[in-house]
C-alpha cells in the first residue's frame, strides 16, 4: 500500500487539484489541527466543496492525527487516540489511493513526518509530494 503526504501551502485551489489529479489520488485526509487558513479555499468548508466537485473525497482526521499536541507529538503518538487515527486512515487508504494534507508545504518541516514514520514501520509505502513532478521519499 502507498500513502502521500502533501502541504497545501499558498498554492492555488486549481494548482492543488492539478497535483491531487496527476497523482491520482482520489481521498484527501486532512490531518490539520485546526483545519483553517489564510487562503479561503484551504479552509476546510471550502475546500470540501472544491474537492467534491472534482470527484475527491475530503476527510477531515485532525482530531485524531493533528498537529499542536500539548505534551509533544511524539509522545502523542504514545495515545491511544494516534493508534485509532492511524488505523482509520489505513483502512481508508485500503481503498483508494489517499493523501495525507497538512499547511506546511515541506514534510520535515510539519508533523506528516511523524504520521509517515508510523506508516513506514507498518510497512507502508509513504511519498511527500513537493511539487506537481517532485517527490521526497524519507
Amino acid at each position: 500500500m502507498k500513502i502521500y503526504t502533501i502541504g497545501t501551502s499558498n498554492r492555488s485551489i486549481e494548482e492543488f487539484i492539478n497535483i491531487l489529479k496527476s497523482y491520482g489520488i482520489k481521498n484527501v485526509v486532512d490531518v490539520r489541527r485546526f483545519p483553517t487558513s489564510k487562503f479561503s479555499h484551504f479552509k476546510k468548508e471550502n475546500l470540501e466543496k472544491y474537492l467534491e466537485n472534482e470527484g475527491i473525497k475530503y476527510i477531515y482526521l485532525g482530531d485524531l492525527l493533528g498537529g499542536y499536541r500539548k505534551e509533544g507529538y511524539e509522545k502523542y503518538m504514545e495515545t491511544e487516540e494516534f493508534e485509532k487515527g492511524i488505523e482509520r486512515l489505513k483502512k481508508i487508504a485500503e481503498k483508494q489511493l489517499t493523501t495525507i494534507m497538512c499547511s506546511e508545504r515541506f514534510p520535515w518541516r510539519c508533523h506528516r513526518r511523524f504520521i509517515s514514520k508510523k506508516l513506514k514501520l507498518s510497512g507502508i509505502e509513504v511519498v511527500h509530494i513537493i511539487e506537481k513532478n517532485k517527490i521526497w521519499k524519507n
